[in-house]
């Protein structure tokens, strides 16, 4: 009998945070210890990914499409709960919004509010979404350490605008339970009582904004 960190009413978690904060990374822990199916965001398969990166005002628009296609198709897999076991993704549809309105503008982006208006309704709803918040220069040292050639170079501005649009959109989120998590002075991969914390945070969250700052030395 595995030890859940999860308690019995919620079956589908979600990780989210800007990039870099460690979100695939906590999700596997997750799935790992509640011995549950693992549902990662298919980010490499973006053909636009690399030129978007090297320039943003060309490349957004074509960029947030193929990602929001991929989005949708990963949800609606989602709608079919695994009864016998947790799920833990490391992002929610919700995240194609919010990057989408930061990267477009004017006529491009209503087509996606469009679009994305159209999808949402048929997407899945989290049972709880575990909101990782850093700073920017530790989301910059985190991305800089995985080496992705694509990201090498980040603009710390546009991870600030990103950091921004999070912290706007999750303070007024109320679709599920919402545990947010302090990791700028954080390591819950190094220290095992900061990763056993936020278990033990997850496992106590019923309803509403939780908050998980960081264990004492």
């Amino acid at each position: 009998m595995t030890d859940s960190p999860f308690p019995d009413h919620v079956g589908y978690v979600a990780v989210e945070g800007v990039i870099g904060a460690g979100k695939t990374t906590l999700a596997r822990m997750l799935a790992g210890r509640a011995q549950g199916r693992l549902v990662l965001e298919e980010f490499e398969d973006n053909p636009f990914l690399g030129t978007f990166y090297a320039d943003r005002d060309r490349w957004a628009f074509q960029t947030q499409l193929a990602f929001l296609a991929s989005r949708f198709k990963q949800q609606r897999a989602l709608l079919n709960r695994d009864l016998f076991g947790a799920t833990v993704a490391d992002y929610t549809f919700d995240k194609d919004r919010i990057f989408a309105h930061v990267t477009l503008s004017g006529d491009e982006l209503q087509l996606y509010e469009t679009l994305y208006g159209l999808m949402e309704t048929n997407a899945a709803v989290p049972d709880l979404v575990i909101y990782l918040r850093s700073s920017v220069e530790r989301l910059l040292s985190n991305i800089d350490r995985r080496g992705r050639t694509y990201e090498a170079g980040m603009d710390p501005e546009y991870l600030r605008e990103l950091a921004a649009a999070y912290d706007r959109y999750f303070f007024h989120y109320r679709k599920s339970p919402l545990l947010v998590v302090d990791t700028t002075q954080m390591d819950f991969v190094a220290n095992e009582a900061d990763f056993e914390e936020i278990i033990r945070q997850i496992k106590r969250v019923r309803g509403g904004t939780t908050y998980v700052s960081p264990t004492a030395a």
